[in-house]
């Protein structure tokens, strides 16, 4: 009687466990059906799978490798905790990650999505609450005569280096190498425009970041390096297409194309701007005299910005080298509220430079754009010398 009893226990066990495979065999063939006959807008793409995956922790990937190579896990660092299964699938399903609120309050603020941008590399001082930030006014309100005053803070001549034409100094020749444009050309400051205190109405057609342009190419020219400034005037041109304040990076995007088209020695190319932030943040006293800080923007949603990324970076730490707290660091930008790409999928060494910010002056910007003419034709030329051996 007992051993019937086993051998009954042992026959309901086995038609169990039959029946497990027996379904899940079923499912799997059910799930590879409907995946191959659903039509293809509603297939899982590689596309979709990344979206779910850009939310998961790295730290998970590793931990997964290493469940397969124990070499992975010595990899991981010391000093963190491997990640709780619960905490992965939370975020792959709601996008939502325990340590960091602003996955959980990002999106239902408004204005709160501005903090969603990943700092690669902060600068002296640089954090969440102090990122740059894209103001969009009204068309109407940038094109808006006001009086400046034009001529403070502009460059003496005797101050300014001159072109070594003996030939005993590095030149491009005739070639221009660095393509340098202003998608808000008329970003003006403060204290060129006596009448107005409000940040948002800081323009002008005139006097704007587009004389720190002029000032950079006029630096960089004076150390062999041949650049081209272009003086489209974004503005007036959303006007005439009837196009708001928001598509000013398609209306310069047919500027640097053009640029390319007509010019193959472009190597570098950078688009200047300046921040919408008060002094505090975007001022650096250095060896007695004060700067306007530079931070570097890569737009981070197109498939080659590492590349951008990589430059970024270096001429960050090349700038620091020589110039302590000048660069707030490098920023990759993507999602709501920004542009992403910044035209600099049309080229690997395309970055966009915010120059100072609101409140600082002229005489600021080109000692930042002497520093910055330095440092990148230091970079130039080093990298010339190496590609020349």
């Amino acid at each position: 009687m007992l051993v019937r009893n086993k051998n009954d226990q042992r026959g309901r066990a086995l038609l169990k466990k039959s029946s497990i495979y027996l379904l899940s065999i079923f499912l799997l063939f059910i799930s590879i059906g409907t995946l191959t006959t659903i039509q293809p807008a509603y297939r899982l793409s590689s596309n979709m799978i990344t979206e779910w995956t850009s939310d998961v922790d790295g730290s998970v990937f590793l931990y997964l490798l290493g469940m397969e190579n124990r070499s992975f896990q010595n990899a991981f660092p010391e000093d963190q905790m491997f990640p709780k299964l619960h905490t992965s699938l939370l975020q792959i399903a709601t996008s939502i990650r325990p340590n960091d609120p602003r996955s959980l309050v990002g999106n239902e603020l408004p204005g709160f999505s501005i903090f969603n941008n990943h700092i690669l590399i902060a600068g002296e001082g640089t954090d969440y609450t102090n990122l740059p930030h894209e103001s969009s006014p009204p068309l109407e309100e940038v094109l808006k005569e006001r009086e400046a005053v034009v001529d403070e803070g502009k460059p003496d001549k005797e101050d300014e280096p001159t072109a070594d034409r003996s030939g005993a100094a590095p030149t491009t020749g005739n070639k221009d190498i660095v393509f340098l444009y202003n998608s808000h050309n008329r970003e003006s400051f403060l204290p060129h425009l006596p009448d107005i205190s409000d940040p948002n109405k800081a323009h002008h057609p005139e006097v704007n970041i587009t004389n720190v342009s002029e000032r950079l190419a006029e630096q960089l020219e004076a150390r062999g390096i041949g650049t081209q400034v272009d003086t489209t005037d974004i503005m007036s041109v959303l006007q005439e297409r009837e196009l708001d304040y928001g598509a000013s990076y398609n209306a310069s995007r047919e500027v640097v194309q053009e640029a390319f088209a007509n010019n193959k020695d472009i190597q570098y190319v950078f688009d200047l701007h300046r921040d919408s932030l008060s002094r505090e943040n975007t001022t650096k006293e250095i060896n007695g005299e004060s700067y306007a800080r530079v931070m570097i923007v890569v737009g981070a949603e197109f498939e080659t910005y590492e590349q951008n990324l990589e430059f970024a970076t270096e001429l960050h730490y090349l700038i620091e080298e020589k110039y302590p707290g000048l660069s707030r660091g490098v920023l990759p930008k993507k999602g709501a509220g920004t542009n992403g790409v910044f035209n600099q999928d049309l080229s690997e060494n395309a970055l966009l430079l915010e120059f100072g910010g609101v409140e600082n002056n002229m005489e600021e910007l080109y000692r930042s754009a002497d520093a910055l003419a330095e440092v990148f034709s230091d970079f130039y030329w080093d990298a010339e010398a190496v590609d020349g051996n």
